[in-house]
């Protein structure tokens, strides 16, 4: 009988020969606890002893992985008293040293006739070869063609042949595996059978065969996540009471669109229409927005939110910060100033002003008791806020859109919260938005139960950022190989001469790590060295976040009027801070910083029609530094920009945005297996579109793997409410 993954997840480790209390307790500690946790424990690379570097081949500088045995191996202290362990190791034919500093236990793990392979660089002394720190992996004496190297743990003491002769032993026991995906679809994809993949990835005969079980098992994880997300979004759709807005009076928005003191673009008309088209369903809108810095969200935001309040319901937006809630209160009373709604039955006109209110934290409590009045009795139409939209005690009358603005700042209970803001059970519709562009498949993976529309171009009239790298001396003293100590002050005199045309500046401090403290002095110490220095005799302002309310409000204030030349801030104006008059905009340690980040660092230029600059200052010490700033000089479309970020960080930290429940990926990249996420995609929509319940027996085994990966409730609860 063919063995299903969900057999394998309910027999224990400690059932395999050789696994006793302690081995189990090991395995615990790399999280196998069962068979199958052991099964989709997949190798990390294989070393082809058909194409296996040869020391005798090896040149100096090459990257090699080698199969080598240990001849000798001796430890001893430096004159500074760190520990050095020489090896000497030989491939069969010649031999090579290999150096480790500061791990004594090598001494203990390459004992002489230890098999191992070696990953690092070649260097040369004299007329012998050496390594120095290498990776290493403890095979045993594994052998054949292709030898699979596992993860491995010194501190649990669980090394790659422990795996693999566990491994060895399930594949002999297993037998058949059974086959969830229907033969038609294997077929289309040119997939392996599920044996054929788990012997494959485990056990090649060659590193074609490897591949080939790695295209299936990948195809087998993505299919599951997108079967989830697809099946919890039409169980949304089906189960949830929306609201079915009416959309074919279109006055107001009409009114709206042709106020604005620009035509909309392109783009803004398809996705209002994308919207639009929404709102009139009777179930709720689940949508999210991608457009990049400066691409008009907010127009987009406001238009829904108008519609929704022309049919009588009301509406909320919510942002993460303070500072940014304030900003949307203050542009979207501009934007509806003049507009009216109807004014209820208990009043005696037909019609009043459209209400638009801001409700935060530092809104003081009499103010707050009145705006919860008023809002639960429906006289505030449109209530602009952070997270204390949704403290205990906020009523709405009848909330009928939402706007969630830079969503990856809350958390997923966060989000939800909104969506149950009805007392009569009615869901409200809800749009989503991000500044931060995600590549599309990862989009498709971590946001796969929305729907997804992209501004994709940018409004007319913008100048494009000039962007430039100030390189500087190394954090080592020395200078970089292309530091040019005179780009510095050429930035700062492109400041000045900035001010004096009558336009402003950022400065902004790095995070040198978690620490409020640090980078609150690390931009004290920049402003007061500015204020004496560089930026002597212009007005400089001060913004972190130790700073109160009151005075930050009062700094942004000021900037805004243009009273403060020069504004030295830390991350706090990422995101929201919107002054047309700034035109430079210098990032210090810029290295430090990721690709997202800088990009809408970036963005806080160039929101007028004058030429805006941004200066990029660090030394990037590491290859991925220097591709990131590069990145930035090259392109300032966020979307190119993503899928740089993610060739280059790789996607555990957009599966992080999944805030709970286990990574579904262990094997699947987002990076590399791109295309692959989107016919993963499409089959799941055509399975559900046969089968939405899963209760087709050709479709039982996919239901039971479903429930076995994705069925805990956190996870569950994610897809649902994210």
């Amino acid at each position: 009988m063919a063995r299903t993954l969900v057999q394998l997840a309910g027999i224990p480790v400690s059932e395999l020969k050789g696994v006793g209390p302690a081995k189990a307790a090991s395995l615990a500690e790399l999280e196998i606890h069962s068979v199958l946790d052991l099964l989709t424990t997949y190798p990390r690379r294989y070393i082809d002893r058909t194409r296996e570097a040869r020391l005798a081949d090896l040149g100096e500088g090459e990257e090699a992985m080698v199969l080598v045995t240990v001849e000798s191996i001796s430890m001893r202290r430096t004159r500074n008293r760190k520990v050095m362990v020489n090896a000497t190791v030989t491939d069969g034919d010649r031999t090579m040293k290999v150096t480790f500093f500061n791990q004594p236990w090598r001494e203990r793990q390459l004992a002489p006739g230890t098999s191992t392979i070696l990953f690092g660089r070649i260097e040369r002394f004299g007329n012998r070869l050496q390594m120095t720190n290498p990776i290493v992996d403890l095979i045993g004496d594994r052998t054949g063609r292709i030898i699979a190297v596992y993860p491995q743990s010194e501190k649990v003491r669980i090394m790659s042949w422990d795996l693999a002769k566990f491994m060895d032993e399930v594949l002999e026991r297993a037998g058949e595996f059974a086959e969830p995906v229907p033969p038609h679809i294997l077929h289309t994809h040119g997939l392996a059978d599920r044996t054929t993949a788990f012997r494959g990835i485990h056990a090649p005969e060659s590193m074609a065969e490897a591949e080939s079980a790695r295209r299936r098992l990948v195809f087998d994880e993505l299919l599951r996540v997108q079967l989830a997300l697809v099946r919890r979004k039409r169980l949304l759709e089906a189960t949830s009471p929306g609201i079915a807005h009416d959309t074919t009076d279109t006055a107001s928005l009409d009114r709206f669109v042709d106020g604005l003191p620009f035509p909309l673009t392109g783009a803004q008309r398809r996705v209002v229409d994308e919207i639009l088209s929404d709102l009139a369903r009777p179930t709720p809108m689940h949508r999210l927005l991608q457009g990049d810095v400066g691409a008009g969200k907010t127009v987009v935001a406001v238009a829904t939110l108008l519609t929704a309040i022309a049919g009588g319901r009301q509406g909320a937006l919510m942002a993460p910060t303070a500072v940014l809630a304030e900003q949307h209160w203050l542009g979207i009373r501009s934007l509806l100033e003049g507009f009216e709604v109807g004014a209820g039955e208990a009043q005696l006109f037909d019609t009043r002003p459209l209400a638009v209110e801001l409700l935060t934290n530092r809104t003081g409590a009499a103010e707050r008791k009145r705006l919860l009045g008023r809002l639960a009795a429906g006289e505030i139409d449109l209530l602009v806020g952070t997270h204390a939209l949704i403290q205990e005690g906020v009523e709405f009358a009848s909330l009928g859109a939402v706007v969630i603005d830079e969503q990856h700042r809350f958390g997923v209970e966060q989000r939800a919260a909104l969506r149950s803001a009805n007392a009569d059970g009615t869901v409200p519709d809800v749009l989503v938005m991000t500044a931060t562009p995600i590549p599309r498949t990862a989009a498709m993976t971590v946001y796969g139960d929305l729907d997804v529309s992209v501004l994709d171009e940018l409004p007319p009239g913008r100048t494009p950022i000039v962007t430039e790298w100030v390189r500087t001396p190394s954090d080592t003293g020395e200078l970089g190989t292309e530091a040019d100590p005179g780009a510095e002050a050429t930035m700062w005199a492109r400041v000045r001469a900035e001010v004096d045309a009558g336009r402003q500046a950022y400065v902004v401090c790095p995070l040198i790590e978690e620490s409020d403290k640090l980078e609150v002095a690390s931009a004290e110490e920049t402003f007061e060295r500015l204020r004496t220095g560089e930026l002597a005799g212009l007005s400089v302002g001060l913004l972190h976040g130790r700073v109160s309310p009151a005075e930050k409000e009062q700094t942004m204030d000021l900037f805004r009027s243009g009273s403060i030349h020069v504004l030295v801030a830390t991350t706090v104006i990422e995101v929201g801070v919107d002054v047309p008059n700034a035109t430079v905009m210098v990032i210090l340690d810029a290295d430090r910083f990721g690709i997202a980040q800088l990009h809408q660092l970036r963005g806080r230029v160039g929101r007028g029609a004058q030429q805006s600059w941004c200066y990029l200052v660090g030394s990037a010490i590491t290859s991925d530094g220097e591709a990131r700033l590069e990145a930035l000089v090259r392109s300032t479309d966020g979307f190119e920009l993503a899928e740089v970020d993610l060739d280059l960080r790789g996607e555990g930290t957009l599966m992080g945005q999944r805030q709970k429940g286990r990574n579904d990926l262990k094997l699947a990249s987002l990076r590399r297996d791109r295309a692959w996420v989107e016919r993963a995609r499409q089959v799941a929509i055509e399975v559900l579109d046969d089968d939405p319940d899963l209760v087709d027996p050709a479709h039982l085994g996919l239901a039971a793997e479903l429930d076995l990966f994705l069925g805990d409730d956190e996870s569950s609860e994610y897809l649902l409410k994210s």
